[in-house]
């Protein structure tokens, strides 16, 4: 364990080892690059993940900037790119929806902001102990039907969670599946004709520009596009804005938040564990399959990735990101895919995303406020809808039945009821009926094919 710890502690280890190759300002200069671009691809979905979990849109922006540099300076990966991702839009907002709100249903962003640092900052310290203590590895081991279940069941609810905003309804639709459903159908007489067509028009942007280059950084495209018909064509068009629903966007990024301890009661302590155990899997799972994936994608023959090492960045990431006025992040599997692909190949492209990315959005900051909510949503939608990768769905329904009914059991508890609820109670029925059946209900060699073959084209 001591030796493990001697290698977490240094910032600069293997992962840097393709700086010492000859010509390695020609790598300084591809990690340059790679920043650049995941930069630029990252400033609209970071917007777009915070306000989704009910924060503001410029805490997306800096957790996303820190999360890439704590991340690449303490990490397992040499490829990895962390930023917030929409596996933890639920848990976040959950924390918002009830603490974010005083008792008299007034906002209190603060108190549950706060609430939120205290759960990340918990979570960040047992993630740091499970890679100290060699646990990398114990939670790969979930059924990839339950990884794709509540990938399905997250997406769901990100998508109803953007329905109001697609369609330009001007009420809070909530966080239970029942009243956010309730809420649409009572308000779709609000109906904006205009908002829709933005948000249409957002999905099929970002999709087509993609499919020409991953060069591209579509979402900024995009949103630029929508911006510009909401400012002329549509300005008469009563659409709501990111400035008139959150205020200006403030270039001082460098806010300290510290957590806040609600008055300890029975139900809070559960609320503390719940939250806590949800922010750890979400993490372990979403860090260590992007981190796998990533070698594979890079054709990594140096350095690999450290499951043991990983859990200790992202431990000092949802420890530092939250405390600077951010909220939980983790390994990003799109973005960490184009770093890849536009060439980054150190922690180094992580160090400049984050730099510029600040540097972008401060320059950007006055045009943000303009971007309309339902450019957003059309954002959101395209991660939604990316999320589910059909080849993954089929691959777990053309064998072993179990395994198929446990994927569509989880997605479907993971929407009506809540994130952890419908992954637990997955994996307690997975481990009964292992006990029972034994071989009949495991995973079988093609289960295990999925884990290691993924390489995501989602947008996370």
């Amino acid at each position: 364990m001591l030796e493990r710890l001697k290698l977490f502690i240094n910032p600069f280890d293997g992962r840097y080892e393709d700086l010492k190759k000859p010509n390695g300002y020609l790598t300084v200069f591809r990690d340059f690059t790679a920043g650049l671009i995941v930069a630029m691809v990252a400033i609209p979905l970071a917007m777009g993940f915070a306000m989704a979990s009910g924060l503001k849109p410029e805490q997306g922006i800096v957790g996303g900037a820190v999360a890439g540099l704590i991340g690449a300076l303490f990490g397992g990966s040499k490829y990895q790119v962390y930023g917030p991702t929409a596996a933890l839009i639920p848990v976040i907002s959950g924390v918002m929806y009830k603490y974010g709100v005083t008792p008299d249903g007034q906002p209190a962003h603060a108190t549950g902001h706060g609430f939120l640092v205290l759960v990340a900052i918990i979570a960040g310290i047992v993630l740091m102990l499970m890679g100290l203590f060699g646990l990398g590895k114990i939670i790969t081991l979930v059924p990839y039907s339950i990884v794709v279940g509540f990938t399905i069941g997250i997406a769901i609810t990100i998508a109803l969670s953007q329905i109001g905003e697609v369609l330009g309804l001007r009420v809070k639709l909530g966080h239970e599946f029942l009243h956010k459903v309730q809420m649409i159908f009572l308000h779709l007489h609000e109906f904006n004709f205009y908002a829709l067509l933005l948000a249409l028009g957002t999905f099929f942007i970002i999709k087509y520009l993609l499919k020409l280059s991953i060069y591209i950084p579509a979402p900024l495209i995009a949103i630029g596009v929508g911006t510009l018909f909401s400012s002329t064509i549509f300005a008469e068009k009563e659409l709501t804005l990111i400035g008139t629903k959150y205020g200006s966007i403030p270039t001082n990024f460098w806010v300290f938040t510290l957590p806040v301890i609600p008055e300890f009661n029975l139900m809070v302590i559960k609320d503390v564990i719940y939250f806590v155990l949800a922010i750890v899997f979400v993490c372990g799972i979403e860090s260590l399959l992007c981190s796998r994936m990533a070698d594979k994608l890079a054709h990594n023959k140096g350095c690999p990735f450290n499951p043991n090492k990983e859990l200790w960045g992202q431990g000092w990431v949802n420890i530092i990101v939250p405390l600077l006025n951010g909220f939980p992040h983790t390994g990003a599997l799109a973005r960490t895919a184009t770093n890849i692909k536009v060439g980054g190949t150190t922690p180094l492209a992580g160090i400049f995303k984050c730099f510029l990315k600040l540097l972008i959005a401060a320059y950007l900051a006055t045009y943000l406020e303009h971007v309309p909510m339902a450019c957003i949503g059309g954002v959101l939608m395209y991660v939604a809808f990316n999320m589910v990768k059909l080849k993954e769905v089929l691959s777990i329904l053309n064998h072993n039945k179990f395994q198929a009914g446990l994927m569509i059991y989880t997605a479907v508890m993971v929407v009506i009821t809540d994130f952890l609820t419908g992954v637990l109670s997955s994996i307690t029925i997975y481990l009964v009926m292992l006990k029972i059946f034994g071989t009949l209900v495991a995973p079988d060699k093609r289960d295990k094919q999925l884990i290691e073959e993924k390489v995501p084209v989602r947008f996370d």
